[in-house]
């Protein structure tokens, strides 16, 4: 999607407090990540993640500690979110991973860019 739109759509992965962290309330042995305890530490589990994933392509921007962000959206452990032209939420994907459907996102991108400016 980010090939095709990207130069039409501003893509952000923001990321959220780490899912599966070793030291989480749900553990998995993959990447062995601690919950980070530091902004800083954040920001580098959230590159590795981008760097692993290949996602560099994609703006990346990381909440803080506090989770302020992944509060307010709702967001853990994944969700999809589409800003209109207008400001407001234009699609809010339900909460994943089994509400994680890239296809909703996108055919709500192509009824934005339908629209009238």
């Amino acid at each position: 999607m980010h090939e095709t739109y990207g130069d039409r759509v501003q893509f952000l992965l923001v990321y959220i407090r780490e899912a599966h962290a070793i030291d989480s309330e749900s553990p998995m042995t993959f990447g062995m990540i601690e919950d980070p305890i530091s902004d800083a530490e954040r920001r580098g589990v959230a590159s590795q993640c981008v760097d692993d994933l290949e996602l560099d392509a994609i703006t990346t921007v990381i909440d803080r500690l506090d989770d302020r962000v992944n509060q307010a959206y709702q967001a853990g452990p994944d969700r999809l979110y589409l800003v209109g032209q207008d400001g407001k939420i234009a699609y809010a994907g339900a909460r994943g991973p089994s509400g994680f459907r890239p296809s909703e996102l996108e055919d709500a991108i192509v009824a934005e860019l339908g629209r009238d400016r």
